[in-house]
């Protein structure tokens, strides 16, 4: 007998990368982090900040500042606690500076387009709950059924059972969903592991990282949000293969 062929039902968003670009945001962190080593009597070259970045992208820290903060620092804990408090005060100012979120163009109209579509829409997203107040300021929170964040649930990727607890909340099986983010590491490789299409909208801060095996490898790249929507329509037209049917023989 034939398995059914499986359909996808939902389409999960990560926050920062698909809905918030966040380019103002990381220029500003960075920024921050320099001046505070800086001031503190630790000179740090912008040639010798980006080669931490790109090594903290490319070791898969989940916590991507924390890991920049400790490689600067050089495992002195009182220096990286010192610059990471100081990078959490001058959140209120980072925030002001790029307007709270930076929305990505085409977004709204393409959640509204899947919406109608009838797919049902859930966030997958390592953020503080008020960030649900700044969706709603943009517009687009209404789009979504599903509205917990790490901060609500106290799950935060690459804990696959994030991703787990949002299609529990939206009465979906994994392989029913797709999950949208911009990282390898806390958005494909979790997504992956249950069965679901992964695809990874190539933006900001990750846009380097790569897989470390076909495991970890997303479904489909995509560039723009027009992409984005060509993609998740040939999706649900033809779900994509599981882990399993990846496997090399």
């Amino acid at each position: 007998m034939v398995p059914a062929k499986k359909s996808i039902k939902v389409v999960l968003f990560d926050v920062g990368g698909p809905l918030d670009t966040e380019t103002i945001m990381d220029r500003e962190i960075d920024e921050q982090i320099k001046s505070s080593f800086r001031s503190r009597g630790v000179a740090v070259t912008d040639g010798e900040y980006n080669v931490v970045v790109a090594w903290a992208v490319e070791v898969f820290a989940p916590r991507t500042y924390d890991a920049i903060i400790w490689k600067i620092a050089g495992s002195d804990q009182g220096l990286a606690d010192s610059v990471l408090a100081e990078l959490y005060e001058t959140v209120p100012d980072r925030n002001k500076a790029r307007g709270d979120f930076e929305l990505r163009d085409g977004i709204p109209e393409l959640l509204e387009k899947l919406s109608r579509q009838g797919l049902l829409l859930g966030l997958a997203a390592n953020q503080p709950s008020s960030t649900l107040n700044k969706l709603e300021r943009v517009g687009i929170l209404r789009y979504f059924e599903y509205r917990e964040v790490s901060d609500s649930t106290g799950l935060y990727k690459p804990d696959p059972r994030l991703l787990l607890h949002s299609c529990e909340g939206l009465g979906v099986l994994p392989e029913e969903a797709i999950m949208v983010g911009d990282r390898i590491d806390n958005d494909i490789v979790p997504a992956k592991m249950l069965g679901m299409g992964a695809i990874r909208f190539v933006s900001g801060r990750h846009a380097a990282q790569r897989p470390r095996s076909w495991a970890e490898a997303p479904h489909a790249d995509v560039h723009s949000v027009e992409e984005l929507g060509r993609t998740i329509r040939r999706f649900v037209a033809n779900p994509p293969d599981t882990p399993e049917d990846e496997a090399p023989e």
